[in-house]
């Protein structure tokens, strides 16, 4: 962020702090003007050459010019002061931020696809920055190798398909066990597209899934049995999933995070403790391994369903509820000590405001609330501290997406 001579506020992509640049205006606006790095006039020494030979054009990752350091210290700052500016509240501890693998971590990703005769045929990766077009990619150093390594296949195996202009996207999803591509089709495959498929994925060692239409119609093709898990170690969890599930784009990081969740929220054994937005278990499963009487309620009924089985299979006792967190009624569950909540980027402002105040109804003492937007913890934050009569005992940033602008964090609140 600079301001230009007449004092408005420039927004300069490519930028570090303390350099001095030439940059092209991109955009207008009253109060600010967006820009692009054109030259670097002085350079910061805590620029790095960034590793990917895409980057600058693919919209995948936007911070690789700038060293692990200088991402960290970006993304506490902007946790705190979307604390300070929107919720008005200031944690009393920062947490120590949670670190994981810098590369090659992303075991989520939808991948475009897009036959281009112009380009020479069709392409697939991540779609370009302020574009829908596909980045003319041919490696990716934040997906896992196995799958980095099938993008000048794919490319290949698209341009072989009959309906190639018709497949428009190929979902990636790993799995501690295997990878799973599930490859969006909008007209029915030919026999010979089929066996082209069937031959890749033995080829390759990969799972093909097909989709002819919304996420829930996505099937095994190639095997025709398939499925997906990932362990959390500590807590002797399997979880199995779906490739179109939502699960954690991080899984290493997502361990440390379930690992510092439980230990924060401290769940004692036969308390009750709801766990808010719970998926397909991930935090719910590990409250339950520590004895928690656990309820987890989730928007998704097909994602209850999975909880429900994983935790039969892991052998534990825990509860969970089709619930709309965006208008929920927690009161006939109640009362619960302890609560966990990991909304989506929207937050949980129905469920904060929900909650009861002080006194015998005073439930929860402690909320743990894992958030994937700064702006919305801190807003709901404000009305915790502000009008529930909590504290933020708590808060620290969680490297889910290094390399990338998106912040993922943690907070602790206590009556």
């Amino acid at each position: 962020m600079a301001r230009n001579p007449e004092g408005k506020v420039v927004f300069v992509e490519g930028a570090l702090p303390g350099e001095e640049v030439a940059f092209q205006v991109l955009k207008k606006k009253a109060s600010f003007e967006v820009g692009r790095v054109t030259a670097i006039l002085k350079q910061s020494n805590n620029r790095q050459t960034p590793r990917c030979p895409h980057f600058g054009v693919c919209g995948g990752c936007s911070l690789q010019h700038a060293d692990a350091r200088t991402q960290m210290a970006a993304k506490q700052r902007w946790l705190e002061e979307n604390l300070a500016r929107i919720g008005k509240v200031e944690a009393e501890t920062m947490l120590p931020i949670v670190y994981g693998e810098d590369w090659h971590y992303r075991r989520r990703a939808r991948l475009g696809a897009r036959f281009v005769d112009k380009k020479g045929g069709a392409l697939v990766g991540f779609r370009e920055k302020r574009s829908s077009y596909v980045t003319d990619m041919r490696e990716c150093h934040v997906l896992p190798p196995e799958i980095s390594r099938l993008i000048v296949p794919l490319r290949n195996l698209v341009q072989e398909l009959s309906i190639r202009a018709r497949m428009p996207q190929v979902e990636v999803a790993v799995g501690d066990n295997a990878a799973v591509l599930v490859f969006r089709h909008l007209d029915p495959l030919s026999p010979a597209d089929e066996e082209l498929l069937k031959a890749f994925a033995q080829r390759h060692d990969i799972h093909v899934w097909l989709q002819p239409a919304g996420p829930d119609s996505a099937r095994p093709f190639a095997p025709a049995q398939s499925e997906l898990y990932y362990d959390l170690p500590e807590f002797g969890v399997r979880l199995r999933f779906g490739p179109t599930d939502f699960t954690q784009v991080n899984h290493g990081v997502n361990r440390v995070l379930v690992a510092r969740a439980v230990r924060l929220l401290d769940p004692q054994p036969g308390e009750r403790v709801a766990d808010l937005f719970c998926g397909l278990g991930n935090f719910s499963l590990p409250l339950a391994r520590r004895g928690a009487q656990v309820i987890g309620f989730e928007g998704s009924a097909g994602l209850v369903e999975r909880a429900r089985a994983n935790a039969a299979a892991n052998g534990l006792v825990a509860q969970f509820e089709v619930m709309n967190l965006f208008k929920p009624d927690l009161v006939p569950f109640s009362p619960f000590p302890k609560m966990l909540i990991d909304p989506p980027r929207e937050g949980a402002v129905e469920i904060v405001k929900s909650l009861p105040m002080g006194g015998n109804a005073g439930w929860p003492r402690r909320i743990v609330y894992v958030s994937c937007d700064p702006a919305t913890l801190a807003r709901d934050g404000g009305i915790l501290v502000h009008a529930k009569g909590f504290r933020l005992s708590a808060a620290g940033v969680v490297n889910m997406f290094p390399h990338t602008a998106h912040v993922e964090s943690i907070a602790v609140f206590d009556r």
